[in-house]
Parts: structure tokens; sequence; C-alpha cells
């Protein structure tokens, strides 16, 4: 299969499932037009092309934050968030998200908090001693 400008320019981002990568790294081997165009892209991509799909892919604003990645991983999401969640990891299959997500699982594996969990605690431990010494 031929693969359009725009599944040639996720391959320059990385933003494509594992298997389609693949497919079109081999492509790029066997034919040397499909290269010269996918140059041709990458060339014309770094000139400053602002079309809305390489604004919305190079911002990836689809992609979900990592707090709401946890809420679907913990499965208390949304029923909304939780459907398109999975579209977004199964059937788009975003590696960033998909990386995100297997981050996430392994911090849950071991037991580890988050930074932002720890410095939260930190915070609320302190604040108790703040207000003593102030009243002092």
């Amino acid at each position: 299969m031929n693969p359009t400008d725009s599944e040639l320019c996720a391959y320059l981002d990385e933003m494509l499932p594992t298997e389609r990568a693949s497919e079109i790294e081999g492509l790029l081997r066997s034919r040397p037009d499909l290269l010269q165009r996918t140059a041709l892209l990458a060339r014309r991509r770094d000139q400053g092309g602002h079309s809305v799909g390489e604004i919305w892919r190079r911002n990836r604003i689809s992609c979900p934050s990592r707090s709401e990645l946890g809420t679907y991983l913990l499965g208390v999401a949304d029923s909304n968030l939780e459907d398109y969640l999975s579209f977004h990891l199964g059937l788009v299959g975003c590696r960033v998200c998909q990386a995100n997500l297997d981050d996430l699982r392994a911090l849950q594996a071991s037991g580890a908090e988050e930074p932002t969990g720890r410095r939260q605690r930190y915070f609320e431990s302190s604040a108790g001693l703040l207000r003593s010494q102030r009243s002092e």
C-alpha cells in the first residue's frame, strides 16, 4: 500500500503505530521515489508549513494529559474519556501516549509515586510547621 503524505509526515514525527512505521521504513529502503517524496515533505515541513493538521500533530492537541491516562489506567475515567482513550491508544496507536501509559504502569507496579504527589505531601506536611512559626 502506498503511504499518503500525512502518513509519511507522521512517520517522520514517529507518530505511527509500530507496524505501519516498519512497513513504511521497508518501502523507503526499496523505493527511491518514495524516499525523495519523504525528503521533500520533511523540507517543506521544516520550512515552516503551518497547516491545521501539522499544528495539531506537532502540539499533540488530541493527546490526553498524563493525569487522564492515570485515571484510565486506574479504571476510574468517565465513559466518554475511556472510549476516547481506547480509540486514541488502540486505533490511532499514538506512540507518545502509549509510552506514557507504559511508564505509568511501571510506576504503579513498582509502587512509586509521581514526583508531583510526593511534592504535594511535602507541602502539606510543611504547611503546619509554617503556620506554627508565624504565630510565635
